[in-house]
């Protein structure tokens, strides 16, 4: 589970935001203060056994997504697009693990926004096909992270 800071009150919004996978499911919690300016309260990921059967791999990203959810009260989900690939097995995995999110976060209330690869990193990068070390960088200038 994350590591938390002690409040959670001073931001205007907190948006939890999801990277769904059976294996590994990624999160990140960001903070906007009053100001205008975010803040990185926690990221990390949930991990399943694979050699689990599914339904209980499915219950625990569940019931660590409820866990986020109570941590850190966000009022907004956003979650990563299903990208329909050439391995059709791993689409339908991922995509039960996204829909066990999508429950969660329904679960809570939450507003929930689906976004695809491309137009998350858009606002950041400034174009779509940006790679993973020029997300990083430009997420560490945006969050003020070492």
């Amino acid at each position: 589970m994350p590591q938390s800071p002690s409040a959670v009150a001073p931001y205007s919004r907190i948006v939890l935001g999801i990277d769904p996978g059976t294996a590994i499911t990624g999160y990140g919690v960001v903070g906007e203060t009053v100001q205008g300016e975010f803040e990185l309260l926690a990221c990390g990921v949930i991990r399943t056994q694979a050699n689990e059967e599914m339904h209980l791999r499915l219950l625990e990203i569940f019931h660590d997504m409820r866990a986020l959810i109570a941590e850190f009260r966000p009022s907004e989900m956003a979650i990563e697009k299903l990208f329909f690939g050439r391995n059709v097995t791993t689409a339908i995995t991922v995509g039960q693990a996204r829909g066990t999110v999508l429950l969660a976060g329904a679960e809570s209330g939450l507003a929930i926004a689906e976004y695809t690869p491309a137009e998350v990193k858009q606002p950041i990068t400034v174009y779509g096909s940006a790679d993973k070390q020029h997300i990083q960088e430009m997420l560490q200038r945006v969050l003020n992270l070492p």
